[in-house]
């Protein structure tokens, strides 16, 4: 079956022929961390929750195809596990299988923790014996937990408790066991990376990607704030195009009535606050609709240029007598 898949040579050398990393005292690369990949079987979406006290952990770890599956590699990461995994998930081998060939294709297997979720919801893990303690995983058929370099197995507990009991968008939930397993101890070196990332067939821009959702926080002292910032500011931006929507259909209250929302959910998208005046001048409120634009203005002073030279925005600036 593997010869099937026609594998390029160079490929498989990369995997199979990689000497280990000697040991070292101190290597700031190590992708030490704790992650979630996880699916919603109700929206098909598949995703990934991951924080490390290592830079930009969330262009390193995971590979992801909507539709097929997710794979997380990490404590020493090895790309090909990825690259390699996802054809063969493609190719028709079960997350188990996949797994287990990689893991005895490599000479640094001891050393990597590794976790795949397919889209029909099968899993397999590894932890290597090398990983650095406190290391585990844990995997059901909606998600896989794991870890390496943790506080204790309180952290791989608190994610399992926060995925076993959180409802809403796969995101959120992600986020939340993040959250949780800070909270219980996380990686015992600290903070400084985060990421989220959600893929579903024809999820992304205009159609042309899977990506539903991908934020990363590189280098942060705080990474988990950041990135709830950054989820805050993708969802009040779902909603700014939804007001659009509701405009066109000539819905007036449901557009207020998301442009709130979307104004509440990132009171720092200037975006929301045009939104929202843009809204109230067709509801012929210009007071408002003034104060609302006024504020955009004080968050990015490009407003004011955009007002003027944006013929989107005529009916705004004639309502609120801005001159040329």
């Amino acid at each position: 079956m593997i010869l099937k898949t026609h594998f390029p040579a160079t490929l498989l050398l990369l995997l199979v022929g990689g000497v280990p990393l000697a040991a070292q005292d101190y290597d700031p690369d190590l992708l030490g961390t704790y992650s979630i990949i996880a699916r919603d079987a109700t929206t098909r979406e598949l995703g990934i929750g991951v924080q490390s006290k290592a830079f930009a952990v969330g262009n390193r770890v995971v590979d992801a195809k909507g539709g097929v599956g997710i794979i997380v590699h990490q404590a020493v990461s090895n790309p090909m596990y990825g690259v390699l995994g996802l054809e063969l998930l493609q190719a028709g081998m079960t997350p188990q299988k996949t797994l287990s060939f990689l893991v005895q294709a490599d000479n640094g297997g001891l050393r990597r923790q590794v976790a795949i979720l397919d889209i029909e919801g099968r899993s397999a893990a590894w932890s290597g014996q090398d990983c650095t303690d406190w290391k585990g995983h844990h995997c059901t058929t909606e998600y896989c937990a794991q870890g390496n370099t943790l506080d204790g197995p309180q952290v791989l507990e608190a994610i399992i408790e926060s995925m076993e009991s959180s409802t809403g968008p796969l995101a959120e939930r992600l986020l939340a066991a993040l959250e949780a397993a800070q909270a219980a101890g996380g990686d015992w070196r600290g903070m400084q990376s985060a990421a989220i990332l959600i893929v579903k067939p024809l999820a992304g821009a205009a159609g042309f990607s899977d990506r539903a959702v991908d934020i990363r926080v590189d280098d942060d002292r705080q990474p988990l704030t950041e990135l709830r910032r950054l989820l805050d500011l993708v969802r009040s931006g779902e909603m700014i195009r939804q007001v659009n929507s509701k405009l066109i259909a000539g819905d007036l209250e449901g557009a207020l009535e998301l442009a709130l929302a979307a104004r509440d959910r990132s009171r720092e998208n200037d975006n929301a606050w045009v939104a929202l005046a843009n809204v109230y001048v067709k509801m012929d409120r210009n007071q408002e609709a003034g104060e609302a634009f006024g504020r955009a203005i004080e968050l990015n002073p490009a407003n004011r240029v955009r007002l003027r030279r944006d013929s989107r925005y005529e009916a705004l600036r004639q309502r609120l007598n801005m001159a040329d």
